[in-house]
């Protein structure tokens, strides 16, 4: 055996939870993704799904991503620098950034991707990013690919991210950088703190609002429209495969920023575009968030009602503080997570175990997640379930 591959072969804790029966990931879906699924034979309610608004099976997004195929067929086949522009990628562009009230947008080909292509383009040498602690792991790969210098600050804490800037020289380059709706917790950024930190240090501000958009805000703007800061927020990067039911990513900004990046991000550059399909549903799937806003009250809704009944039930959720779709309930350790998990599995109930280095070691998390199409009915024969495995596994 290759050395390389010494680390490989000593990595078992795999085997370990797959021989103790626990082993969590790579579930086989067999169905839609919709709030009942059929994950390995059996139906399951899914509560753990980013599909927020529920419109990865709305008929229209279907159909255009159907259209969208026989027109153009399966794919691009280049980069968006040079083949690989559709009239459907230039559409899409437009109507996001008419949406979010910015000049201009880019897309990429996933989330992922847009932010490992937005911060290294952005970020140069000499230049500072700062990064609260529970940023998405693709926020710390774009730090790590750009040439600038990363500091990390305490989680939503605006005395550790001050203390932070007045330490970096006045006249350098400085981006701000937060998720907007944290994906494990449900916490929403302290944006009008971060904004004014900003415009007091003359830093930029980034906010990635994977989790933010088509969830809260104004008709499902996202973080900056919830606190009012529209204008305020230099660069807002989401994602396609939560509420715009397709896969893929976008930049939104003023138009000379845009610019730099297209002509600037190897990500971009190097990267073949969206498919046409996936562009043709992201942008069915924006125009039926800008027709029926009231999908993003109905989420708000159910959210509330997910939280109190859990309540309800003795099980103690983490509290945000905020109303959004992502509720996380403590199971502590890790074992004890994998098994509660295991078991609601095999009762019926989809939820997405949270482990190191995600949380510290006594803190792990089961995340559900809802969709507004989800019902009072089945979230609660959800948390009876829940209540019932959590009481029975003290």
């Amino acid at each position: 055996m290759a050395h390389l591959f010494k680390k490989c072969e000593d990595f078992t804790a795999v085997r370990d939870a797959i021989n103790a029966g626990i082993y969590p990931y790579f579930h086989q879906l067999e169905s839609r993704q919709d709030v009942e699924v059929i994950m390995e034979g059996k139906r399951r309610i899914m509560l753990g799904s980013n599909n927020y608004l529920g419109l990865t099976v709305h008929p229209e997004v279907i159909e255009a991503g159907l259209k969208a195929l026989e027109k153009y067929g399966t794919g691009c086949s280049g980069s968006r620098f040079l083949n690989g522009t559709l009239d459907l990628h230039i559409e899409l562009e437009k109507e996001l950034a008419d949406f979010l009230g910015k000049e201009a947008v880019t897309t990429f080909s996933t989330g992922f991707q847009s932010n490992l292509g937005i911060i290294s383009a952005i970020v140069g040498r000499h230049d500072y990013i700062l990064c609260d602690r529970e940023n998405h792991a693709s926020i710390y790969d774009g730090c790590r690919l750009s040439f600038g210098e990363t500091i990390r600050y305490k989680h939503s804490d605006m005395e550790d991210l001050e203390r932070q800037l007045q330490k970096l020289p006045p006249d350098s380059g400085k981006l701000i950088i937060t998720d907007g709706v944290f994906s494990m917790s449900g916490d929403i950024a302290k944006l009008p703190e971060i904004v004014a930190l900003a415009e007091k240090y003359n830093a930029a501000t980034m906010v990635d609002d994977a989790h933010g958009l088509g969830v809260i805000g104004e008709g499902g703007r996202g973080t900056a429209s919830y606190f009012g800061l529209d204008d305020k927020v230099d660069i807002i990067m989401g994602t396609f495969s939560k509420s715009l039911a397709s896969l893929g990513g976008f930049m939104a900004a003023k138009k000379y920023i845009i610019d730099y990046v297209k002509h600037t991000s190897r990500p971009f550059i190097f990267s073949a575009s969206i498919t046409p399909s996936s562009c043709a549903s992201a942008l069915a799937a924006l125009r039926i968030i800008k027709r029926e806003p009231q999908r993003v009250k109905r989420l708000a809704e159910l959210s509330t009602y997910l939280r109190k009944s859990m309540k309800e039930n003795g099980i103690e959720v983490r509290d945000s503080g905020f109303v959004t779709p992502i509720v996380p309930f403590y199971t502590y350790e890790q074992t004890r997570t994998l098994l509660i998990g295991k078991i609601l599995f095999d009762e019926g109930v989809y939820v997405n175990p949270v482990l190191p280095p995600a949380t510290p070691a006594t803190e792990c998390l089961l995340r559900t997640s809802l969709m507004a199409t989800h019902t009072e009915a089945l979230i609660d024969e959800a948390v009876a379930i829940i209540g019932r495995v959590i009481r029975e596994h003290k």
